[in-house]
């Protein structure tokens, strides 16, 4: 009977201690990250006159993925906080070109990107199973960017305004998928 007691109070002390809702690093260390991060990218703003019609027609090219993120909001603990760390991790593979053209500070994209990786490891140490699935369609969306913006347009520093735009696009509504967990907590 108390080997019986002792293996149920094991086994809800291991999954609460597991579980998405209650891990140390959202309730510590999130809100002070997605802070930073975002601070160093409004510090990355190139202040460069480009042609809007160019920028339409960029932004056109790679529409934002509102959809996806409408179908993670409605989705569980752990697979909001999967695709917010695939999110991550697809900005820091496209900040890891070439973005010389873009005049920003190096020491505030290695920062973001230092950031950024360490927001991705701590929320994945919230999922219980660290094999999630990667969503397709975002990392598509992010291959479309890195090629249809950055690449047909020589990784000028235009294109990388729109991505650096997109990317805080993303991680504000990456936020939201996260911080409506850290509401219902």
């Amino acid at each position: 009977m108390l080997n019986g007691i002792l293996f149920v109070c094991l086994f809800l002390g291991l999954y609460s201690g597991g579980s998405a809702l209650r891990c140390r690093w959202m309730d510590q260390k999130f809100k002070q990250y997605s802070e930073n991060y975002l601070e160093l990218l409004q510090m990355m703003v190139n202040n460069t006159n480009t042609n809007s019609t160019e920028d339409a027609e960029m932004e056109e090219t790679v529409a934002f993925p509102y959809d996806l993120y409408s179908q993670a909001s409605k989705a569980t603990a752990e697979v909001k906080l999967g695709f917010t760390v695939q999110v991550l991790e697809e900005i820091v593979d496209l900040l890891e070109q070439d973005h010389s053209s873009a005049s920003w500070d190096e020491r505030n994209v290695d920062d973001f990107l230092n950031i950024v990786t360490q927001q991705a490891d701590g929320l994945r140490s919230c999922i219980a199973s660290h094999g999630h699935k990667k969503n397709k369609k975002m990392h598509m969306y992010f291959k479309r960017l890195s090629r249809h913006v950055l690449e047909q347009n020589g990784h000028s520093a235009e294109a990388w305004e729109l991505v650096r735009k997109e990317i805080q696009s993303h991680l504000m509504r990456a936020d939201l998928l996260v911080s409506s967990l850290l509401s219902t907590n």
